[in-house]
């Protein structure tokens, strides 16, 4: 391995990190104000009324989640339907992680509530806290560079902590 290759690894992983905590910042933002949609059935409703109003998409699956070819297809066409309408979109993996920043249980807990369907999140622009922005900057810059790059749906691996 050459040092420029070791430079630029370290210089990705700590980018894929950065990107990775300001997608939790946002994503927790959007939950308190109430601009957060959880749920490939309840996203594709919102993107049917108001496509306008969604600034990101966020398709989150784990390995066992790979030979799921009906959640598969739901993406295949969310995907398309956000390139058509310029919404950023971002596949991470780490549904634990998903679950802990969102505060969801990850079954149906005792007083029976239900577990989301966190395999698409969207995030609206509703009122975007000021403070908060810059999470919204820093994961729309991540998802535009990539394009650039012809990485048309970027991918993302949410860290345990």
């Amino acid at each position: 391995m050459t040092l420029e290759e070791v430079v630029g690894c370290n210089i990705t992983d700590k980018r894929m990190e950065s990107v990775g905590q300001a997608l939790e910042e946002l994503l927790v933002a959007a939950q308190q104000q109430d601009c957060l949609t959880v749920g490939v059935y309840e996203s594709a409703k919102l993107m049917n009324v108001d496509p306008d109003s969604v600034v990101l998409c966020v398709l989150a699956t784990d390995e066992e989640d790979e030979d799921d070819i009906a959640l598969q297809i739901h993406f295949t066409l969310i995907q398309a339907f956000c390139c058509d309408n310029d919404i950023n979109i971002l596949r991470v993996s780490g549904m634990r992680r998903l679950e802990q920043v969102l505060g969801e249980p990850s079954t149906a807990d005792s007083n029976a509530n239900e577990a989301k369907d966190l395999h698409c999140i969207l995030v609206t622009n509703s009122h975007v806290d000021s403070l908060k922005c810059q999470a919204l900057k820093e994961v729309g810059n991540y998802c535009e560079e990539s394009r650039c790059k012809n990485q048309w749906v970027p991918y993302l691996a949410l860290q345990e902590r």
